[in-house]
C-alpha cells in the first residue's frame, strides 16, 4: 500500500508518516520548504496552493490513500485553497482521501460539538479550515474529516513550547487565557486515526480529540508539573482582556471516535502526568 502524506514535514504530518513507515505503508511525503526527517519517506517538493502541481503530484504518486495535513493559519491559499485543490485531484484519480480538521471551525459554546455540526467561525484560521472541509465535502463526499484540538508532543511541539516560553518568560508581552477551553490530543494518538480511517471506509466528519477539557491556564499547569518548573509567575488573562477575537469554550464530543477507532485518545492529564 502507498501513502501520500500532504503537509508531512510538520509535527502531526512528521508523526503520521512515522507510524506509517513501520506499519509498512510505502510512504511519500511532501514539504513546502524543508522536508521532514522520517527515514523510510520519500520526500517531494509541493506547493498546494498550485493546482496543476498537487494534480501531477497525486497523480505520479498514484497512492492507495492521501492524508493531508498541509494549513497554516496566516495563508488561506494553504489551508482553504489548498485543501480543495487537494481533494480534487484525489477524487481525479480515485484515491481515499483523509483530511484534517480543526476545532478552531466553531464559535465556541459551553454545550460540547457533536460530529457533524456546521461550522461557524469566528476568526481567519477557523474559516479557512471551514471552507476547506465544504470543499472536501463538496469535491469528494466520500472523504473523511477529522476534527481535532490542540495537538500536544514533546518540548519542542508547538503548543507544548508556548506554555514553556510563557512559563520561563521567553515571551514577554503575551499571556494564557483562562476562559479558553480546548480539548488536547496526543500526537501520536492523532495521527494513528488517519491511518485507521485510510483503510475504512468511513466518510465525512469526524471528531477526533482528547476527553481533557482545559483551559490554556490549566495545560500551562500541566507542562510547568512535567517539566519541574514553577507555575506561579506565569501571565494570565482573558480573551475578552486581550481584545482578540477567538473561540472560547470549544470541546468536542469524540464519544463516536472513540467508539470507531482502535487507538485510545488520551487525555492530557494522563499524558503529561498530571
Amino acid at each position: 500500500m502507498r501513502l501520500l502524506v500532504v503537509g508531512a514535514s510538520g509535527h502531526l504530518g512528521g508523526e503520521v508518516c512515522r507510524q506509517a513507515v513501520e506499519a509498512g505503508w510505502a510512504v511519500v511525503g511532501t514539504f513546502h520548504r524543508e522536508p521532514g526527517s522520517v527515514p523510510g519517506v520519500l520526500w517531494e517538493l509541493l506547493d498546494v496552493r498550485d493546482r496543476v502541481a498537487v494534480s501531477d503530484v497525486v497523480e505520479a504518486v498514484g497512492a492507495t490513500a492521501v492524508v493531508n495535513c498541509a494549513a497554516s493559519y496566516s495563508e488561506w491559499a494553504v489551508s482553504a485553497v489548498g485543501a480543495a485543490h487537494v481533494a480534487a485531484a484525489a477524487a481525479a484519480v480515485g484515491t481515499r482521501l483523509v483530511h484534517v480538521s480543526s476545532d478552531a471551525v466553531h464559535g465556541g459554546r459551553p454545550e460540547p460539538y457533536a460530529d457533524d455540526e456546521l461550522p461557524t467561525p469566528i476568526h481567519q484560521y477557523g474559516a479557512a479550515k471551514a471552507a476547506a472541509e465544504t470543499a472536501v465535502r463538496v469535491v469528494d463526499p466520500a472523504a473523511a474529516i477529522v476534527r481535532t484540538s490542540l495537538i500536544i508532543g514533546d518540548a519542542e511541539s508547538r503548543q507544548v513550547k508556548l506554555c514553556l516560553d510563557l512559563l520561563t518568560g521567553r515571551m514577554p508581552r503575551a499571556a494564557l487565557f483562562s476562559d479558553e477551553i480546548r480539548c488536547p490530543m496526543a500526537v501520536e494518538d492523532l495521527a494513528a486515526a488517519p491511518l485507521e480511517l485510510a483503510a475504512s471506509d468511513h466518510a465525512g466528519l469526524l471528531n477526533v480529540a482528547g476527553p481533557d477539557a482545559v483551559s490554556r491556564v490549566e495545560l500551562a499547569v500541566l507542562v510547568a508539573a512535567r517539566y519541574g518548573l514553577d507555575p506561579a509567575g506565569m501571565p494570565v488573562s482573558t480573551i475578552a482582556d486581550s481584545g482578540q477575537v477567538r473561540p472560547g469554550h470549544v470541546r468536542l464530543d469524540s464519544s463516536r471516535a472513540a467508539g470507531l477507532l482502535r487507538t485510545r485518545l488520551r487525555g492530557v492529564r494522563e499524558l503529561l502526568g498530571g
